[in-house]
């Protein structure tokens, strides 16, 4: 989740969902994963936003959150994700 108003926090269900804020060093898996899906989505879609964020993804990776359902691990959900897709 990309959160560039900084307001997600405030708005999440926070009975059903856990947010982590992606950090580059612990989740340097998740960072990888999530760079992948936008390279995907801008290889499909040419979408320059996408570009953009591709292009500064040091400066917005603080603005992304890996939301989850309580219940999930969120060591193996890189491996759900992997098989989903």
């Amino acid at each position: 989740m990309l959160d560039s108003d900084r307001d997600f926090v405030d708005r999440y269900n926070h009975e059903l969902i856990d947010i982590h804020r992606i950090s580059t060093e612990p989740m340097e898996a998740h960072v990888y994963y999530l760079r992948a899906m936008i390279q995907d989505h801008v290889a499909l879609t040419g979408s320059q936003w996408g570009q953009e964020i591709l292009e500064d993804l040091r400066d917005f990776i603080g603005k992304f959150w890996l939301v989850k359902p309580k219940a999930a691990d969120i060591d193996g959900l890189l491996d759900i994700l992997r098989r989903a897709a």
